[in-house]
């Protein structure tokens, strides 16, 4: 699959919102509550994307927003350890995952980042987690709770200190 990696434009505000959509419906389905998942809209995502158009790139395929990462030079403040740039969202649509095209994102916002990354998986993702680990990123232990109005999620931190090795 040919695909490229570039940051993202005003012209993929709306694929890279449809991504983030659609991908937490494929990926999240018995990992949230039914019904939060059932309550997000695409244009709550449009939104979002609005709010934080910087620090983000996408992975297009014939013109089409596949995947998209967004990332932080300063990790949140309940990051356990302090100097961090975070990954906040790394969403790839199924059908253009095994391509290359998670890594291709990763090794992007990585070569961008300030700092040391560290981010955030929901417990129970394994795909996510086993994905994140052949990345360089490993469990701290720390976990983060939300409550999303219709029961709590929890999220894991993990931390990458090394460079990327290996293909």
């Amino acid at each position: 699959m040919i695909y490229t990696i570039t940051e993202m434009t005003e012209k993929h505000y709306y694929g890279k919102a449809y991504v983030q959509y659609a991908a937490w419906f494929e990926t999240y389905r018995g990992l949230m509550p039914d019904e939060f998942l059932d309550n997000r809209k695409l244009e709550s995502c449009y939104e979002s994307t609005l709010k934080h158009p910087q620090d983000t790139y996408v992975a297009l395929v014939d013109e089409t927003v596949a995947g998209f990462i967004w990332y932080s030079p300063d990790a949140r403040e309940y990051t356990r350890k302090t100097g961090m740039s975070e990954i906040n969202a790394l969403y790839v649509l199924k059908k253009y995952q095994g391509h290359g095209i998670g890594r291709a994102l990763m090794e992007k916002s990585l070569s961008m980042m300030p700092h040391k990354a560290v981010l955030y998986v929901l417990r129970g993702n394994n795909p996510a987690i086993g994905f994140y680990e052949h990345m360089g990123f490993m469990l701290t232990g720390n976990t983060f709770t939300q409550d999303t109005g219709f029961g709590n999620i929890v999220e894991l931190e993990m931390m990458r200190t090394g460079r990327l090795t290996g293909p």
